[in-house]
């Protein structure tokens, strides 16, 4: 018998913006019951998010329907393209899909937030529990998708939606993914 182990990959529901402490809309708010109904019925062991507010209510409803505490995990946070304002930060954000070590003042690279997020899913893998949901960001979500698949890019990341979920699944030693949100 082959093992199979899936993580469920969630971007958050949509918020009334990007600032850490920014709160569901109720649209966002109503998308998180989905979720929660989404996920009936499905194995769950863990709740992995990231400690921004919009992440949590996202999956808060989950938990409370299966009784699981949610973990919060820093390296989950979405990645910061710079911490100066950028009018044209919609280029920026596509030039770094294609130079993943290029990297803005006060910024991270693509390479390194794709190696942070590798990290809370490969340590997860390596658990002896089955199956997780982890809550994160958008662009942290396509980062993660483009370290299974390379072809995996900024129009990719621009077809993804509030929420969105996929799943991994670990057989062996290969990992595939697949979208399982459809709106």
């Amino acid at each position: 018998m082959v093992f199979l182990k899936k993580i469920y990959v969630i971007r958050h529901c949509k918020a009334e913006g990007q600032l850490p402490n920014a709160q569901l809309t109720e649209e966002g708010r109503e998308q998180a019951k989905k979720l929660a109904e989404f996920f009936s019925g499905q194995d769950i062991d863990r709740i992995i998010s990231s400690p921004f507010q919009r992440a949590i209510q996202s999956i808060e409803p989950l938990s409370k329907a299966l009784h699981i505490e949610i973990e919060l995990d820093q390296q989950l946070t979405e990645k910061v393209l710079s911490n100066k304002d950028m009018s044209d930060w919609l280029l920026k954000l596509r030039d770094t899909f294609t130079d993943m070590t290029l990297r803005f003042d006060g910024g991270e690279s693509s390479q390194e937030a794709m190696n942070r997020i590798a990290g809370v899913v490969n340590r997860l893998f390596d658990d002896d529990k089955s199956n997780a949901v982890i809550v994160t960001h958008g662009n942290l979500l396509a980062l993660l998708l483009k370290y299974y698949n390379d072809e995996f890019g900024f129009e990719d990341w621009k077809k993804l939606s509030n929420p969105d979920v996929f799943q991994l699944t670990k057989q062996a030693n290969s990992v595939t993914y697949e979208r399982l949100w459809i709106e």
